[in-house]
């Protein structure tokens, strides 16, 4: 229990001298606050000056004070006693406290009460605060309530703390709002508000806090971002570098994106930044967090590393995710590893993850258990990756099971890949179910895949669309496959436009395809064509070349053309054949032909069939015809057949002359 003084008794009657910053005696704060955070030390220049200058004043001031008490001065007794207990004479200071407690003074009652209380003697305390307190002294009255809460008398500790509250009191507005808010009793946030508005830092955070929990998107969770995949095709899981408590960097972030600025969100900011500019560290992270999401990343940094510095492991490991996000590994490398060595699991995850993507799967694996000794169950996630990555099947399904047993929701989804992978589907089910439950997007699309390899298409449809509407494109882009196969074009077109959102090529080029069965939006087509022949889709590629072949733009045809040839698109191969053929070169254009027709396009064999019989190569042509009419469509095969009986006779009708 610190120090209390009556300051406002003594202030008006003019017997008390400027106090110290530091919460000495005659303030009306005390070191029994509940505020974890301490403020930063001066450095050593400054200490020993600062030191010099408070011994200096103390002597003057105690000699002062001597002289008074020698006159008996009720109030001088009360500021020597207090002086001496601040410098831990307390035998000289009880002395002088019961003597102007014996004449009345509240203050020194008060500080009695410290007094005893350091001694060990709380019940004696507790009645020299009740004395201070109902003669009128907030302080007392804080001390009280502390007291009588300790002990679980909640009534008595609220009547109390809200006389020192009422009062003007800020410890005992802040210890009120923090009984109340244990409690769950909304009335906690005026009390914050009041302590925080006296300048109680901790106060001010814990104000924060409750406005940061009221704005709108405070109660999301940063959903995981779906794994790539095509149907019948279980995607592999990935490395997470965060994880761990609700109050990890990677919480702290995603609660931070999407805020608002105004209503609760911004007021929130203010109390962080005015308790993180009174040093508190926890405040200064939040603070960054906010920043961070709104793209103000050199703020952000700061704030980072001001609680970095103060001992905030999470602002370390934040500083080095801003860091990595910079290009500046080896910094990020350098906070993530204080961080971890502090105990951060998610620090020591992200180290792990670094060391892995260099290739030093050996420091990878050390910080990854680290991670899991910190208690951060991701550590067992990652270590099964790892595993996976290097072969050691047996022992990442031992790491996955450790995870997912822990409930680790994407553990459970790479346990039951790596089950199916190895045959065994009816054990990977029950975890893909158990992921997807608890909310694992990639589990939801992959019981999907695993239903529609069955043929149990309703089963497959409702995860597909479970997965989708929590934002998994290629489950968006199955689910419109589906519409579009039942017809349901505009269904289909809105969750083709949420997979291309999302980057998907191949819903790029359907959703190209249905607006080009309309005339009224086949004008749109050509940015989806486009879109996706960027990201080399073939088939898109392709008919974006018919398009702007359409119009005369032979060049960008040809482009397009070749991308996709190249690429192995037959279609391609065998329409570039044809621009070049138009263009006069027939050379180039039967190579093309001839890889298409390789590739099993029978249009092209039916062209170079055509250009063997041209040049008089009759062999050549009747055997580009067979290949023809074995490849098809129907009526390719049926000119190539015709060709190919002329071809006969011309040849027989050679052999015979």
């Amino acid at each position: 229990m610190g120090l209390m003084g009556d300051k406002a008794r003594l202030l008006e009657t003019h017997r008390l001298v400027a106090a110290p910053g530091n919460g000495s005696l005659g303030d009306d704060r005390d070191a029994s606050s509940r505020d974890p955070e301490a403020a930063a030390a001066p450095d050593a220049a400054n200490s020993a000056y600062a030191s010099y200058a408070a011994e200096a004043a103390d002597l003057e001031l105690e000699t002062a004070r001597r002289r008074a008490a020698e006159s008996g001065d009720p109030a001088s007794l009360s500021m020597l006693g207090a002086l001496l207990l601040r410098r831990g004479d307390l035998d000289g200071a009880e002395r002088h406290l019961r003597a102007a407690t014996a004449e009345g003074d509240r203050s020194a009652a008060n500080n009695l009460g410290v007094l005893l209380h350091q001694r060990g003697y709380a019940d004696e305390a507790a009645s020299w605060w009740r004395v201070a307190a109902v003669a009128g002294s907030a302080a007392a009255a804080h001390a009280l309530g502390r007291y009588h809460r300790e002990r679980g008398d909640e009534p008595a500790a609220e009547y109390w703390l809200r006389q020192s509250a009422e009062s003007g009191h800020a410890l005992g507005a802040y210890a009120l709002g923090d009984l109340l808010e244990h409690r769950s009793d909304v009335g906690a946030e005026r009390w914050f508000r009041s302590a925080a508005e006296r300048g109680h830092r901790e106060a001010a955070y814990r104000l924060a806090r409750i406005l940061d929990g009221r704005a709108p998107g405070a109660a999301q969770d940063g959903l995981p971002g779906g794994l790539g995949g095509v149907l019948g095709t279980v995607p592999a899981p990935r490395r997470v570098s965060v994880g761990g408590g609700d109050t990890s960097v990677r919480d702290l972030r995603a609660a931070a994106s999407g805020r608002r600025d105004d209503g609760p969100a911004g007021e929130a900011e203010q109390w962080y930044r005015q308790a993180a500019a009174r040093g508190h560290r926890r405040a200064a992270l939040h603070l960054g967090t906010l920043l961070e999401a709104r793209g103000e990343t050199q703020e952000a940094a700061r704030w980072y590393l001001t609680s970095a510095k103060d001992g905030e492991s999470r602002a370390a490991c934040a500083l080095g995710f801003l860091l990595r996000d910079a290009g500046d590994t080896d910094s990020a490398a350098v906070w993530w590893r204080r961080a971890a060595q502090e105990g951060d699991g998610n620090a020591a995850n992200a180290l792990g993850a670094l060391y892995a993507e260099r290739g030093e799967s050996q420091q990878a694996e050390r910080w990854y258990r680290t991670a899991l000794d910190a208690g951060d169950i991701n550590g067992a996630y990652n270590l099964g990756l790892l595993c996976a990555e290097q072969g050691r099947t047996a022992q990442a399904e031992q790491w996955y099971r450790r995870a997912a047993y822990a409930g680790h929701k994407e553990a459970s989804n790479a346990l039951a890949v790596l089950l199916l992978q190895g045959g065994d589907a009816a054990g990977a089910e029950p975890w893909f179910s158990k992921a997807a439950e608890a909310g694992s997007v990639d589990a939801a699309f992959n019981l999907g895949i695993l239903y529609a390899g069955r043929d149990e298409e309703r089963q497959a449809f409702q995860w597909y669309e479970r997965a989708a509407a929590a934002g998994h494109t290629d489950a968006a882009l199955q689910v419109a496959m589906v519409l579009l196969r039942d017809g349901d074009e505009e269904e289909a077109e809105r969750h083709l436009r949420v997979a291309v959102r999302g980057g998907s090529a191949e819903a790029a080029f359907r959703l190209g395809a249905l607006l080009d069965r309309d005339e009224d939006t086949r004008f749109e087509c050509e940015e989806w064509y486009e879109r996706a022949a960027r990201q080399g889709h073939r088939r898109a590629q392709v008919r974006l070349g018919m398009i702007v072949a359409e119009r005369g733009d032979v060049v960008e045809a040809a482009h397009w053309y070749r991308e996709a040839a190249e690429a192995g698109s037959r279609n391609g191969a065998f329409n570039l054949g044809l621009l070049l053929a138009r263009e006069g070169s027939e050379p180039e254009a039967a190579m093309w032909w001839t890889r298409a027709a390789e590739a099993g396009h029978g249009r092209a064999a039916l062209r170079l069939a055509l250009l063997a019989a041209r040049r008089g190569d009759l062999t050549a042509g009747r055997q580009w015809c067979a290949r023809a009419v074995e490849l098809g469509p129907a009526e390719v095969a049926e000119r190539a057949a015709r060709l190919r009986d002329a071809l006969e006779q011309e040849l027989s009708g050679e052999r015979s002359a």
